[in-house]
C-alpha cells in the first residue's frame, strides 16, 4: 500500500531491473512468447524481465507488482504521473489536515460521488476504513506494508455521509498527507464477503492487534487474503481502477484488460490523469535483458524500459528503431547499492565495510557498464532533493590501497598462505569468503558484480558471485538471507520516509531493512525527522543522518541512473517522466485516434 504517481509516491520502493518482453523467441520454460500481441493498435505491451510476486497490495512492497497494481486499484490521492503534483483521485479534493488538542493531526476526506467498483455500487469511507483494518489484521504476514501506515491511529466514519471519513493521528508526521491518501483502497464486499474483519475497529487492531491473532475470524481472513486465489487469480482481485486481470500465464505474460464501464471515463475530459484508453495491457516476460532488445527491433513490442545502457547506444544509431520508436532518458528518482548484511559475521565492522567501500570502482562502472548514464551518489538522498541533501559528504574514492590497510587493521591476514584472508571471529577462524547475490537475468548487475569480484580477488577477498530467479531473489532479500547484494530504491518527489529502510525495527525478515543495519542514534533522528514539520528543521536531521550513514557503511552507494526507454510512435500521450518506471502505458492513446 503504497501511493504510486501512477506509480509510487508513499515509501520507498525496492525495484530489481525491471523488464519485460514479448517475442517468438523459446522462454526459459520452453515456451513460446507472442508475436502477434505488439500488431494489435489497440493494447500496449510492455516488458518485464519476471512475473511480478503478487497482485495483492495489502502484502506485496514490490516494484513490479506496484507498477501493474496501479492500473487495478486507486487511491483517495495520487502524484500525476506528468505534472509531479499530488492530485485526489477517489477523494473529491485533497483533504483538510488540522491539528488536534493532544499533538496529532486530522485529515478528513470526501469520496467522489462518481467512483464505483467493478459490481457498479460506490466507493464508500466503510471500504477505506475496511482497507485500513484488513491491513493491521495481526495474523497477515505483511510487516512492510504496517509499518508504512503505522501513524495512523484510529478512523472516523460518519453516518450521515457515507462518502466522508477521518483520519486521526496521534503524532505529527511530516508525510500525513501522501500517507493517508495514498494507500490502494480494496472492496469491503469483494474481500470480505464473510464479513470475517466486521466486528473490529482501526484503534483496536493497531493499538492491541495482537490480542486478537488467534481469533478465527482473524486467521480466516488472513488465510484467505494470502491464498493464491487472491494473489494470481482474476476472479478474485478487484479494484476501482480501469483494469482487470483477464489472463496470467506464469513467466509468459500477464494480460489487464479495460472494464466496460470504467468510472473514470466520464472525468477524463476534464481531469485527464484520470484517463484509461488502451483495451488492453500485456506486460510480457522474457527473462533476459538481450532478448528483449531483440524482441523490441522483431516489432513484438510496444515499450522497453532499463535497456542495457550499450544496447541503447545502438538502439539510438539503428535508424530502423528510430522510425518506429521515442527512445528516451528521462532522469530517475532511484539509486543503486550494494548492500551489506550488517549481521553477517563478516560485515559486523565498520571499518570492513569501509574497505569494500574502497575496493569498488563505481566511477568504472558508470563509464564501462552504463556508457556515462548515471551519476555517482554519496547516500540515501538523491542531490535533486537539493534542501535535504548533505553537500558536505564525498563518495568514497575506489582506493584498493587503502582498502588493504583498513582491512589489516581490522585483523584481516593471510595466514596460511592460500591468497585468501583470514581472522578468528567468534573464537572460530574465518576465511573472508562471501557470496554476492544479484537476480539472473541482469546482465548490468552481473558485470558490477564481476568488477567487484576482481578488486576483491586481488585483495585477498574470495567473492562468489551467485545469481537467483527475481522471485527467489526477492525472497531472500525479504528474509534477509544475503550478505552482499545489488538492489536500489525508488525514491519519490514530494519526500521520502527514510524509517522505513533505516530503522532499527525494520531490520527483521520481513521489514525493508536489508542490510539489518541498527544504530539508536540514526533512529532518534528519523523519529525526529518523521513529526518535524518544518522543511528546514526536518533538513538538518537529515542531514545529520547522511552523516551517520556515511560513517557506518551498510550500503555502497554507487549511482543514480537515467531510465532507458523505448516507446513507440503509434502512440501519443506517451511522454516519459522521472516517476519510476518512466511511463505510463493506461494513458497511452492511439496516434490519430481522439
Amino acid at each position: 500500500m503504497k501511493l504510486n504517481a501512477l506509480i509510487s509516491f508513499l515509501v520507498l520502493i525496492p525495484i530489481l531491473s525491471l523488464v519485460s518482453s514479448c517475442s517468438s523467441r523459446t522462454d526459459k520454460n520452453g515456451g513460446k512468447g507472442n508475436s502477434l500481441q505488439a500488431k494489435n493498435p489497440e493494447q500496449v505491451v510492455v516488458w518485464e524481465l519476471s512475473d511480478p510476486e503478487m497482485l495483492n497490495p495489502l502484502i506485496t512492497t514490490e516494484a513490479n507488482a506496484d507498477n501493474i497494481m496501479w492500473s487495478m486499484f486507486q487511491a483517495l490521492e495520487q502524484i500525476d504521473f506528468k505534472t509531479l503534483d499530488v492530485v485526489p483521485v477517489l477523494a473529491e479534493s485533497r483533504p483538510i489536515i488540522e491539528k488536534t488538542p493532544k499533538g496529532g493531526m486530522s485529515l478528513t476526506y470526501e469520496i467522489r460521488k462518481e467512483a464505483r467498483w467493478a459490481n457498479g455500487s460506490p466507493v464508500t469511507a466503510k471500504d477505506v476504513e475496511f482497507t485500513i483494518k484488513a491491513c493491521f489484521n495481526p495474523a497477515l504476514n505483511n510487516p512492510a506494508i504496517k509499518e508504512t501506515m503505522n501513524f495512523i491511529s484510529d478512523f472516523k466514519l460518519y453516518p450521515e455521509d457515507p462518502r466522508k471519513l477521518t483520519f486521526l493521528c496521534d503524532s505529527l508526521y511530516f508525510l500525513v498527507e501522501t500517507g493517508c491518501g495514498g494507500f490502494q483502497i480494496m472492496p469491503e464486499y469483494f474481500y470480505d464477503p464473510n464479513g470475517w474483519m466486521k466486528n473490529y475497529n482501526v484503534h483496536d487492531l493497531i493499538r492491541n492487534g495482537q490480542a486478537f491473532k488467534n481469533d478465527s475470524n482473524i486467521i480466516k481472513f488472513a488465510n484467505d487474503m494470502s491464498s493464491e486465489k487472491r494473489l494470481r487469480e482474476g476472479k478474485f482481485i478487484s479494484g476501482s481502477g480501469p483494469y482487470n486481470l483477464e489472463s496470467w500465464t506464469p513467466n509468459k505474460q500477464l494480460v489487464l484488460k479495460k472494464k466496460t464501464s470504467y468510472w473514470g471515463d466520464s472525468l477524463a475530459e476534464t481531469i485527464p490523469y484520470m484517463g484509461a484508453y488502451p483495451l488492453k495491457l500485456i506486460y510480457s516476460t522474457i527473462n533476459d535483458q538481450i532478448s528483449a532488445v531483440e524482441a523490441l527491433k522483431a516489432g513484438d513490442l510496444d515499450v522497453i524500459y532499463s535497456v542495457l545502457p550499450k544496447a541503447f547506444m545502438e538502439l539510438k544509431k539503428n535508424p530502423g528503431i528510430t522510425e518506429k520508436f521515442n527512445l528516451y532518458t528521462p532522469e530517475l528518482l532511484s539509486y543503486y547499492f550494494i548492500g551489506m548484511n550488517c549481521k553477517s559475521k563478516l560485515l559486523r565492522s565498520v571499518k570492513t565495510r569501509i574497505a569494500l567501500t574502497y575496493l569498488c570502482d563505481v566511477d568504472k562502472i558508470i563509464e564501462t557498464v552504463y556508457y556515462g548514464l548515471a551519476k555517482r551518489i554519496t547516500g540515501p538522498i538523491l542531490s535533486s532533493d537539493k534542501k535535504d541533501y548533505n553537500t558536505d559528504l564525498s563518495p568514497y574514492p575506489f582506493d584498493p590501497q587503502k582498502a588493504r590497510t583498513l582491512l589489516s587493521e581490522d585483523g584481516w591476514k593471510d595466514t596460511n598462505g592460500d591468497g585468501i584472508l583470514d581472522k578468528v571471529i567468534d573464537g572460530e577462524k574465518t576465511e573472508f569468503t562471501i557470496s554476492f547475490t544479484i537476480n539472473s537475468g541482469s546482465a548490468t548487475r552481473k558485470a558490477i558484480g564481476l568488477i567487484f569480484m576482481e578488486e576483491a580477488r586481488k585483495a585477498g577477498i574470495k567473492v562468489n558471485l551467485v545469481e537467483q530467479e527475481l522471485n527467489i531473489y526477492l525472497n531472500n532479500l525479504k528474509k534477509h538471507q544475503v550478505e552482499m547484494f545489488i538492489s536500489a530504491w525508488i525514491a519519490s518527489p514530494v519526500g521520502n520516509d527514510l524509517t522505513q529502510i533505516w530503522k532499527s525495527d525494520a531490520a527483521v525478515p520481513g521489514g525493508n531493512n536489508f542490510a539489518n543495519f541498527t544504530d539508536p542514534r540514526c533512529d532518534s533522528l528519523l523519529d525526529a525527522a518523521r513529526i518535524e514539520l518544518d522543511d528546514n528543521k526536518r533538513a538538518i536531521l537529515h542531514k545529520r543522518f547522511q552523516v551517520l550513514i556515511h560513517e557506518q557503511a551498510p550500503f555502497i552507494f554507487m549511482y543514480t541512473p537515467t531510465e532507458r526507454l523505448a516507446i513507440s510512435k503509434k502512440f501519443t500521450n506517451a511522454e516519459p517522466s522521472v516517476m519510476r518506471p518512466g511511463f505510463c502505458p493506461s494513458l497511452f492513446k492511439l496516434a490519430g485516434k481522439d
